[in-house]
């Protein structure tokens, strides 16, 4: 059975946000550990582009599936 567009939108943006809170949470406990010094602000930042950096690649790979099944 294949999914409907808001379903395709709906699971997408859940792994994002879900993706980008482990990410976040990550960073705070990880930092430390590792002792660098970072700011909760700072952390956002770092996630944040490394969450679109994953957005990105994970589109550009879809679309690069999609053209190699559809050849």
């Amino acid at each position: 059975m294949k999914q409907t567009r808001k379903q395709s939108l709906i699971e997408s943006l859940t792994n994002l946000m879900a993706g980008y809170l482990i990410s976040l949470v990550s960073l705070f406990l990880i930092f430390p550990v590792l002792g660098i010094e970072s700011s909760a602000s700072k952390n956002f930042t770092i996630t944040l582009y490394f969450t679109l950096i994953s957005v990105i690649r994970s589109y550009v790979l879809r679309r690069l599936f999609n053209k190699k099944n559809n050849l």
